[in-house]
């Protein structure tokens, strides 16, 4: 059974349809890419698993549970973790703080909570800043943070919102890794991403929405060389 399933997923926002009957589903352990042109719909699907909009009409359930119309704290304790587009970090705090504030939604121990933190700084390759302020960080950094505290959660799905985005080729490989790494530990990873060299050699599957809509789901070499997939992002002629 699959981990993840999004069933005939609509989202309006008044006249203006963000997403129209998506479909697609999400095995334990997998990395799924979810692209598409600017404008696609990809954020609003991840506000929609992750519970901050939800669904006009559809369903959306997490290893055999609704979820959609859960709030995002509910998702969240359900098994759901997220990043986001721009990384939403606690600039005045510390890393290690940073990655606390996850941690307390499922264990308010100040101890446990500074000890698990410094482990997943080191997981993401961040231990040795754990003490600097987060708004002193480059912006790699500030991602792998993000991530880091995502994964404080414990989640058994990680929504990963354009995390390479602005990276050098260096830095893209570091999120590649860490990627890889959480794949290994059994988590899912469905990941909104533009840069495409750093999501189609590691996808187990590739989605690929267009105006809202789905038009592509498959293996990344069968979607790479998809028509459809090749008109929405160089376009017809």
């Amino acid at each position: 059974m699959s981990l993840l399933r999004v069933e005939n997923v609509t989202k309006k926002f008044g006249g203006i349809i963000a997403n129209q009957d998506v479909s697609f589903q999400v095995g334990a352990g997998q990395i799924v890419g979810l692209i598409g042109p600017n404008g696609a719909g990809k954020t609003t699907m991840f506000n929609a698993i992750a519970g901050s909009a939800a669904p006009t009409s559809g369903d959306i359930w997490l290893d055999g549970k609704k979820v959609s119309g859960l709030t995002p704290e509910q998702c969240a304790r359900a098994g759901i973790g997220r990043t986001f587009q721009v990384a939403r970090t606690f600039t005045s705090m510390t890393a290690q703080e940073n990655v606390m504030v996850g941690c307390f939604l499922k264990d308010r121990s100040v101890r446990h909570a500074r000890r698990d933190a410094l482990t997943l700084l080191e997981f993401v390759n961040l231990a040795r800043h754990a003490d600097r302020a987060a708004g002193s960080m480059t912006i790699s950094e500030q991602r792998r943070l993000a991530v880091a505290r995502a994964l404080a959660v414990q989640p058994r799905l990680l929504l990963m919102d354009e995390v390479m985005a602005g990276l050098n080729p260096t830095e893209v490989r570091e999120m590649v890794d860490v990627v890889l790494k959480i794949r290994a530990r059994g988590i899912a990873c469905l990941i909104v991403e533009h840069v495409l060299e750093g999501i189609m050699p590691i996808a187990d599957a590739i989605i690929v929405l267009d105006y809202g809509k789905k038009i592509a789901d498959g293996t990344p070499q069968q979607v790479s060389v998809d028509p459809k997939v090749i008109a929405a992002y160089l376009g017809d002629e």
